[in-house]
């Protein structure tokens, strides 16, 4: 897989391209404006997380980009140079709630195979299982049921089915938000191993300020209502890596600051 994209820290060129994204939803009281303008690009092989307050649309934009929600008449989303009016081949949205999107009468290994067993004959099929599960560190899981597994094993189950479709971009939305302290730190670690493997370029909605500096090439600060793009801030760390040393580091501490004070809690 890891010709889907650039090497991490070497991005390609632009993965979206959104000069103008403004999103409106019906409401009781009449349409109510959702995203205004937001202005923005994506680059192959990125990492990039979006934060703000709760209630700014960040999750609207990710199913924006995931084709999922249309924008309204006059914006431009375009993936990989075409305007975005679906879902794009290539592009998978990982969500929070894990225990619902996992068939519990399914072993493992037939949840992750549920995006390609239409697709696929069975010796690739199972060729991409079994790489997509060792990757999250389940290989010698695969004949077991997700209600068998932690939170945290049934979100790495999640990420694998994804794998499994070697996408070109993951969209995240708070794929962690739900785990304890512990078990976040080691799915934050794998998820980064995975976009150091693969290249695959990484959308990541989190409230987590720190999470987003950890994780990500680029912080983008989703602000007001409705909301516009309040900064684009660069994570200046070297890659790999690592829960304390990279918190501690002087790229960190900078990032994590402006971040801070772009949201307005500073």
């Amino acid at each position: 897989m890891s010709d889907q994209g650039a090497a991490p820290g070497q991005q390609g060129g632009v993965c979206f391209h959104c000069p103008c994204v403004e999103v409106a939803l019906p409401t009781d009281e009449g349409p109510r404006t959702i995203l205004a303008g937001l202005g923005f690009d994506i680059h192959v092989g990125e990492f990039v997380s979006l934060v703000g307050r709760s209630g700014t649309g960040k999750t609207t934009l990710l199913r924006v980009l995931g084709g999922l929600l249309a924008p309204d008449p006059g914006s431009t989303v375009l993936f990989d140079g075409v305007p975005v009016k679906g879902p794009p081949e290539g592009v998978v949205m990982v969500f929070q709630n894990y225990g619902s999107s996992l068939l519990p009468w399914r072993t493992l290994e037939k949840n992750v195979a549920l995006g390609i067993e239409d697709d696929l004959g069975k010796e690739e099929q199972r060729e991409r299982v079994r790489w997509a599960l060792q990757m999250v560190g389940l290989a010698d899981r695969a004949q077991d049921y997700p209600w068998r597994l932690s939170g945290g094993m049934q979100q790495r189950l999640q990420i694998a089915r994804a794998l499994a479709m070697r996408p070109s971009v993951l969209l995240m939305d708070e794929p962690f938000g739900a785990l304890d302290a512990m078990t976040r730190g080691e799915l934050e670690d794998e998820l980064l191993a995975v976009h150091e493997a693969t290249g695959t370029t990484v959308v990541f909605v989190t409230h987590d300020i720190d999470e987003a500096v950890y994780l990500s090439d680029r912080v983008l600060v989703i602000q007001g209502s409705p909301a516009t793009l309040g900064a684009e801030i660069p994570v200046e760390c070297d890659r790999p890596r690592h829960q304390i040393k990279t918190k501690e580091s002087e790229g960190f501490l900078k990032a994590r600051q402006a971040v801070y004070e772009a949201i307005g809690v500073a």
